[in-house]
């Protein structure tokens, strides 16, 4: 049985950024196929934007994904990236009973986008319920960070597991990845 995620970072994360997620993940799961694809670097943080920052891209993914074999599939975002996320979901064609659709701390997915997919929707919390990430009241399922208290390090905690309170809604754009160990919380654990 084959696994693929597919994984949409946030709001100007890079392509740095997600190679970075995306070999930290590939490190820990071996048994795992990841792709890892940067926010459109001209769009805005709105759920149009992102969608439509991303819709020249749609086709190809789906096509890795066709191609992938992959029993499992896991179509995965981050903050506004979970837009992009939810509208991949809704241009699947077939079955979506292999899909779960997984929102870490962003946009929730509409009933057209959901399909019949399984859906996740993550939030975080600091240790000893200190602070509460940016998206945690939309969040059914909730992480709790070990060194992260802050809404911006809360937030970023939900990609990266290193995350600390020196990310800020000033610096995340250099610092949400930093160090970057894959938060894979959604992921089931290896059998």
């Amino acid at each position: 049985m084959s696994t693929y995620v597919v994984f949409f970072g946030g709001y100007r994360a890079s392509l740095t950024d997600t190679g970075l997620w995306k070999s930290s993940a590939e490190k820990q799961r071996g048994d795992v196929k990841f792709d890892a694809f940067p926010y459109p670097g001209h769009a805005d943080s709105s759920d149009t934007g992102a969608v439509n920052g991303f819709t020249k891209q749609f086709d190809g993914v789906i096509k890795k994904i066709d191609e992938s074999g992959a029993d499992t599939l896991f179509i995965v975002g981050h903050s506004s990236g979970c837009a992009i996320a939810n509208e991949l979901n809704s241009r699947m064609k077939g079955d979506h009973s292999h899909i779960t659709l997984v929102d870490l701390d962003g946009f929730a997915p509409s009933a057209d986008q959901i399909k019949k997919s399984s859906v996740q929707a993550w939030c975080a919390e600091g240790a000893g319920g200190k602070g509460q990430s940016l998206h945690w009241a939309q969040g059914k399922k909730k992480f709790i960070a070990a060194s992260a208290t802050t809404v911006w390090s809360l937030h970023f905690s939900l990609v990266n597991t290193a995350a600390t309170d020196a990310i800020t809604k000033h610096n995340y754009g250099s610092k949400g990845y930093a160090g970057c160990i894959a938060n894979l919380c959604w992921l089931p654990k290896k059998e």
